[in-house]
């Protein structure tokens, strides 16, 4: 967060990037499809994965079918960390992640083991992305970013 904080404030360089510099489109694109797929496994297992400037969570939610049935779901939610709604003046929804929800941290390891990169490949792959995209945001660039 101290690191992300710090770019937000000023402008990337070269060597803040050098990680994707390195790697082909389809090798990012590669270690965000195993970022991804490692998220909704955690969701399927009803934790909140932190990926450093925000939060994945399944929250509860309803629908109303058939007249008044009202059936009850979980539906996905980002939620941004405080310093980024605050910097970036997010209006978020009011909808909360639980409490009682688990959470955890990207498992950099886990996702590197699956496509058979290198741990700080993977790692650095994913940070430098998010500090990619922290710069078009604050340069009021639009931006898209999916997840599967």
């Amino acid at each position: 967060a101290k690191m992300l904080k710090y770019l937000l404030l000023k402008p990337l360089e070269p060597k803040d990037l050098s990680t994707l510099k390195e790697l082909t489109t389809r090798e990012i694109c590669q270690i965000w499809a195993a970022a991804s797929r490692y998220i909704r496994g955690q969701l399927l297992q009803k934790r909140a994965v932190e990926i450093g400037v925000g939060t994945f969570a399944l929250v509860p939610a309803h629908a109303t079918v058939q007249g008044n049935m009202v059936l009850p779901l979980e539906i996905p939610l980002f939620q941004p960390t405080r310093l980024i709604k605050k910097f970036y003046k997010l209006r978020c929804a009011k909808t909360k992640i639980p409490d009682e929800t688990p959470q955890v941290q990207l498992d950099f390891e886990e996702i590197a083991a699956a496509i058979h990169f290198q741990k700080e490949i993977v790692e650095k792959c994913m940070q430098e992305t998010l500090f990619f995209f922290a710069e078009a945001l604050r340069d009021n660039k639009e931006v898209e970013f999916f997840f599967k």
